[in-house]
């Protein structure tokens, strides 16, 4: 007989708990699911969060630029496809499957919801945005939870996304609550090198912003109860910082379908240059022996010269990923790639014939099916991975694949001079909010949702405050045993209301607001649409 996942799965939030024992499940009058998880799904799909999805970034805002990109609605669905696959390979192997039973269960409907909801919190302008409220989060408003996607999304799920029938959040299932929970730790609470010697991916601090905590988190203070609830059915089979099973495929997913559609995009629209990626891979090809004798800041000073990037990123594998890295594997990763993304696609430009759709269909089908074919289940994984990796050799060709990206997508000036004027716009925009809340004369004419956002902050900050009042401190005045004051508390709150506004805007909405608030626009805003 085949062990039996942990009890609780099917549990929601607030109402009786159904254990994975229990055959019947009672759907709610507004679910035409009667399987729970499906239901859960169709919840996420339904949600106007989701929905939202179309008009926030990926990679570039295509607000303006006539470019037609994917947004996160296209990858969030492409990540629901592939996670499905990844279940669907593992469920149809004897052995992966008793494995992944015993961590807990994988079910295909929760990874296919976990997929499409993973990125329900991502604000406008993508990553970039991300930073920028994150910024404005710790330093204006004094959350030391500041602002990050994973736990917005999750925060969206449990507690500020509205549905049918009374209560906060989706009242999502605990297994595709757990399924979202990439980095199942708080910003302040995250593993460390006293319990951990090699930390989880994520959870060290941030490079540029030193003593603010873990990197990345899925949950934050205001969520601990809920992130600990859901998490309790998996506990005999998960220590506190891995990822469930499903979770595991998710953000497998997450990498496969990142690594692949964005170059595809970018190859459509003739951003990305056959010349400038042929010359890097095949640079450093024919020089590896004599690049691995350079030192690290030797590598660093000739960064812009072909080959030099892609010696550093080997070297940060082996640094950050021993457990895998290996030389043989990266060579025949940029071999690889070189065959079929430069040598295959790149080659020839996208001109929107049938030959060139034809090439994109042939390169986005083959990698995927070689990538999910490449994943299989570890019972005792490295700190470093989830319990579903993938093999060797596919882990480096999917960091060959990002590596491609980030040098000739993301690192281009153009994007950047994109990207500091979003920056300016998100803080202007925070600015003038924060500044209407404050203005009491003005408190009845707040939109309708900033100002529930506000209450609605105000009330769970202060359950925490009476709770744990050291856990809205940064670690230095921890010590103090003093509580956050009145007006401190007040502040968090239109901090965390402001930032939940903003981050519930797609790109277009986002600059129309601020449009508005600058006066340089007769036409009247509407808060109809923002969630």
């Amino acid at each position: 007989m085949e062990p039996q996942p942990p009890s609780g799965r099917t549990a929601r939030r607030g109402h009786l708990v159904h254990t994975a024992a229990e055959p019947a499940h009672v759907p709610q009058p507004y679910d035409l699911a009667t399987s729970p998880f499906r239901a859960d799904r169709d919840r996420i799909s339904g949600s106007a969060f989701f929905a939202r999805l179309g008009g926030v970034t990926q990679v570039v805002s295509p607000s303006g630029s006539g470019l037609l990109l994917h947004n996160r609605l296209t990858h969030s669905l492409k990540v629901a496809q592939v996670a499905r696959a990844v279940g669907e390979s593992l469920l149809g192997d004897p052995g992966s499957r008793v494995a992944v039973t015993r961590l807990g269960g994988c079910d295909l409907d929760v990874v296919e919801g976990a997929g499409l909801a993973h990125d329900l919190g991502h604000p406008p302008f993508g990553h970039l945005g991300e930073r920028v409220l994150d910024r404005l989060a710790r330093q204006r408003f004094g959350l030391v939870d500041g602002f990050e996607g994973n736990a917005q999304t999750f925060r969206i799920v449990s507690s500020i996304d509205v549905r049918g029938g009374g209560g906060d959040g989706l009242d999502l299932t605990a297994a595709v609550r757990a399924a979202l929970l990439k980095y199942p730790w708080t910003r302040l609470a995250a593993p460390d090198s006293r319990s951990l010697p090699v930390l989880p991916r994520g959870a060290s601090e941030p490079e540029d912003a030193p003593g603010t905590g873990a990197a990345k988190f899925s949950a934050y203070i205001t969520e601990l109860d809920d992130m600990r609830d859901c998490r309790a059915p998996f506990a005999a089979a998960l220590a506190g910082w891995q990822q469930t099973v499903e979770a595991s495929v998710m953000d497998t997913a997450d990498d496969i379908a990142y690594a692949i559609h964005d170059l595809e995009d970018f190859h459509r629209v003739g951003i990305l240059q056959h010349a400038t990626v042929s010359t890097e891979l095949t640079e450093w090809l024919g020089r590896a022996a004599e690049l691995a004798r350079f030192d690290d800041a030797e590598l660093r000073r000739r960064a812009e010269a072909p080959g030099y990037s892609l010696e550093s990123l080997r070297r940060r594998l082996h640094l950050k990923d021993a457990w895998i890295a290996a030389d043989d594997a990266f060579v025949g990763a940029v071999k690889k790639v070189q065959s079929d993304l430069v040598t295959k696609l790149l080659e020839q430009p996208f001109d929107r014939s049938k030959q060139a759709e034809r090439a994109v269909a042939a390169f986005s089908g083959t990698w995927t099916r070689r990538l999910v074919r490449g994943v299989r289940v570890e019972l005792d994984p490295t700190t470093r991975s989830g319990h579903v990796v993938l093999d060797r050799e596919q882990w480096h060709e999917v960091q060959i694949l990002k590596f491609v990206h980030r040098r000739f997508v993301l690192q281009r000036p153009d994007l950047a001079l994109h990207q500091r004027g979003q920056d300016r716009l998100l803080s202007k925009l925070v600015q003038a909010l924060d500044e209407w809340l404050i203005d009491r004369s003005e408190s009845a004419r707040l939109p309708h949702r900033l100002r529930d956002l506000f209450e609605h902050a105000a009330v769970e900050l202060d359950a925490v405050r009476r709770d744990d009042p050291a856990s809205l401190l940064p670690h230095a005045e921890r010590s103090s045993a003093r509580a956050p004051d009145g007006e401190q508390l007040e502040r968090m709150a239109r901090g965390r209301a402001v930032i939940d506004f903003v981050a519930s805007l797609t790109d277009e909405q986002a600059a129309a607001l601020l449009e508005s608030l600058s006066g340089r626009t007769t036409q009247l805003w509407s808060d109809t649409f923002v969630l």
